[in-house]
């Protein structure tokens, strides 16, 4: 996305919803940060300078009264840090970001979403924030910038040395994302790692650094993760071809294992002639969508048969996870639509798929790992409770669900 395409972004009307109040309290959030940085930076160019008995000559005197700035999508409320001379040698501090008596941005609406996904990167910070607040904004120094990035970097780190046993944590959902990066020959792939807790609240577990999906890195991540106090999932969700199972296997030996179906699909068709996929697609879909898993072997069975013969590749791909492709069976119904995939995850981050095809590896290892958390923390807000988490409980105390319905349950329907 161009800065062409995201100023006209400001011709939309503003329609205030649960998604308009997130992005303003991030806006609200940025600027602060930004001030703050700002004022953090004027500091350190008087750090040489003192008073007589050898404190900080120039130091914070706390904010002038919370202003709003008034954008596209509502108030957005900032306090300016005020500072002081102890030397009697006057200083002024004046934010280049939120200059004084400026009470409207009419760009940062349409700034947001682009500086989720590019605040992190310390030569677009600039360009983003004069998108943000205008040609004014000029000034923001590479300082400044580092200040921010260092800001984030910290959050990062302390997120993944957060304590996990505090949860019951039921379901996960494993994958291996791809991006490019500055000066280096192999892509980044980041080992990401999302939960789903006993209240149903899905939280990023881990957004780690990795080696091509392999067996080592996913140990890494997996035994990092148990460190914390993550206990043994019922059930994780992931891409077939991933060195994940290996490593959960042995770290987590009773996590049941369910193979995601939008990956399996499109591996299958990938062996298949364009024209005979649309049939095939059909065919899967009438396995994953059977209501019952004898039904689901029923149409395995007819898949193969129809497609053994001319496309052999295609029957493997499919049959060696045929068992760990319908596990769902054994958990509730309400949960199948969630737990099939790993779409809580590809979702999340196919935004950022888009950015770094665009920016052609423009972002360090670093810069792309603290991205993709910030990334992740903003997709968090947004997310809902698992359809039919009051089955949860059922899941926890090991109850055997049967085509995704409780003994007693179905027991009752028969009767």
């Amino acid at each position: 996305m161009d800065e062409a395409t995201i100023i006209d972004f400001t011709r939309r009307d503003a329609v205030i919803d649960p998604l308009t109040d997130l992005l303003r309290k991030g806006a609200r959030d940025l600027l602060q940060a930004a001030v703050e940085a700002e004022r953090d930076a004027f500091l350190a160019a008087f750090a040489e300078r003192r008073t007589s008995d050898g404190r900080a000559a120039v130091v914070g005197n706390g904010y002038h009264p919370e202003r709003a700035v008034q954008t596209g999508i509502g108030p957005v409320t900032v306090k300016v840090p005020k500072v002081r001379a102890k030397d009697g040698k006057p200083v002024t501090f004046r934010s280049a970001l939120v200059p004084p008596y400026v009470r409207k941005a009419k760009s940062i609406e349409a700034a947001l979403p682009w500086l989720y996904l590019k605040g992190i990167s310390a030569g677009e910070m600039d360009t983003a924030l004069k998108v943000l607040l205008g040609p004014h904004a000029a000034g923001f120094s590479a300082n400044t910038i580092s200040r921010l990035k260092s800001q984030w970097a910290g959050e990062y780190e302390d997120w993944r040395k957060a304590d996990l046993g505090r949860d019951e944590w039921v379901y996960i959902w494993a994958d291996g994302i791809y991006s490019g990066l500055r000066g280096a020959d192999d892509r980044l792939c980041v080992l990401v790692v999302i939960g789903v807790n006993a209240r149903g609240e899905k939280h990023f577990l881990a957004i780690e650094d990795g080696v091509r999906e392999s067996t080592q890195s996913w140990r890494e991540v997996l035994l990092a993760l148990k460190s914390r106090g993550l206990n043994a999932p019922k059930l994780a969700t992931g891409d077939g071809a991933m060195g994940f199972w290996a490593a959960l296997e042995e770290i987590y030996p009773t996590t049941k294992q369910q193979r995601c179906w939008m990956h399996k699909s499109g591996n299958v068709l990938n062996y298949l002639p364009k024209r005979t996929q649309p049939k095939a697609r059909k065919m899967l879909h009438d396995i994953w969508q059977a209501e019952t898993r004898e039904d689901a072997h029923a149409a395995f069975d007819l898949f193969v048969e129809s497609f053994e013969a001319k496309y052999p590749k295609a029957t493997e791909c499919l049959i060696k996870d045929r068992d760990e492709l319908l596990t769902f069976y054994d958990f509730p119904a309400q949960h199948w639509l969630s737990i099939r995939t790993s779409n809580p995850i590809e979702s999340a981050f196919a935004t950022i798929r888009h950015r770094t095809k665009r920016t052609k590896g423009c972002l360090s290892r670093d810069g792309m790992l603290n991205m993709m958390f910030k990334l992740g923390q903003c997709a968090e807000k947004s997310w809902r409770k698992l359809r039919g988490f009051h089955h949860l409980a059922d899941v926890i105390q090991d109850v055997d669900f049967i085509n995704g319905i409780k003994p007693s349950n179905q027991d009752q329907a028969a009767a």
